[in-house]
């Protein structure tokens, strides 16, 4: 697979596409004696208060790979911070046998990212955007943590890899998906063979499951299901043409689960990007992404 949380096997992503992009600020995050990296871009010129929007990446992908997306976005009106997934770019350590965290951990070093950022967001509308594995990161943590205060959650390339939602391949994706768990299992990590870099084997068990039995894992013995239909914080929810790991039916499977929140849904194709699109590619072409982020930021209601 390459490196969502969305399918089997694939050649893992593209290096970081070539852009001048503008400086940020580095920082980190301690969490359970692992550090989550910290990517801050200066607010726009002009837009000190500018809404603040923070990018959890796919897995197995940097934070780095993201600049041009980043500095869309800032040409859009907004700020940015990305944040690299455990274990994956500048967060540290890399996963591996002692590694024990799956999606309940991920979705705790959200709100721990949101807490660390709190002067910066003080007074200020903020955002969640994630694409693939970030965006489900994201999506967990307002579930479990429903006092969080989100304005908005946009998610790119988000869906659950659910094989059944799939229009096509849908036994290789169960297969795939399945042997890469067992693989985890028996590794004690995934060593990132072609797909996804390397995982902490909790990560792929509970992103297996939810590609097996299109459900979201209990979590913290909380029943992540129920927790999920209770979200109410707006959404907006884009799928990528030629997206070979979220295609757009998977997309609308999650979104299906957002029965509380307001849902916007788009789809970035390719006659509006002019260029090649699939799961990752659609950075190096992402200002109509980020555009539709802006408008929908504008549209949000203040908390």
């Amino acid at each position: 697979m390459t490196s969502t949380p969305d399918q089997p096997p694939q050649p893992t992503p593209p290096s970081q596409p070539d852009s001048s992009q503008p400086g940020y600020e580095e920082s980190f995050v301690d969490r359970d004696g692992d550090r989550i990296a910290l990517r801050s871009y200066p607010d726009p010129v002009g837009a000190p208060e500018a809404p603040v929007v923070l990018l959890w990446p796919a897995m197995g992908v940097r934070a780095s790979y993201y600049a041009p997306f980043a500095a869309a976005l800032r040409s859009a009106g907004l700020a940015v911070v990305v944040a690299d997934l455990r274990g994956t770019g500048a967060s540290t350590p890399a996963p591996s046998r002692a590694s024990r965290y799956g999606y309940a951990e991920l979705a705790g070093d959200v709100g721990a990212v949101l807490e660390s950022l709190k002067p910066r967001l003080d007074g200020r509308q903020r955002i969640l955007l994630g694409h693939s594995l970030g965006g489900q990161a994201a999506l967990l943590h307002l579930a479990l943590d429903p006092s969080t205060p989100v304005d908005g959650l946009a998610l790119v390339a988000v869906g659950l890899p659910y094989w059944r939602a799939y229009p096509d391949r849908r036994l290789a994706m169960l297969a795939g998906t399945q042997l890469i768990h067992g693989c985890a299992a028996v590794l004690g990590s995934w060593p990132g063979w072609g797909f996804g870099g390397r995982q902490a084997r909790g990560v792929i068990r509970d992103w297996a499951y939810t590609a097996r039995t299109g459900r979201f894992p209990r979590l913290d013995g909380v029943d992540v299901e129920a927790a999920v239909r209770e979200v109410r914080t707006p959404v907006l929810a884009v799928s990528v043409d030629h997206d070979q790991y979220t295609p757009h039916g998977t997309v609308d499977y999650l979104c299906d689960k957002l029965v509380a929140a307001p849902v916007r849904r788009t789809r970035y194709t390719l006659a509006e990007s002019g260029t090649r699109l699939d799961h990752f590619t659609w950075v190096r072409a992402s200002a109509p992404v980020a555009a539709r982020v802006a408008e929908f930021v504008a549209d949000l209601p203040h908390r």
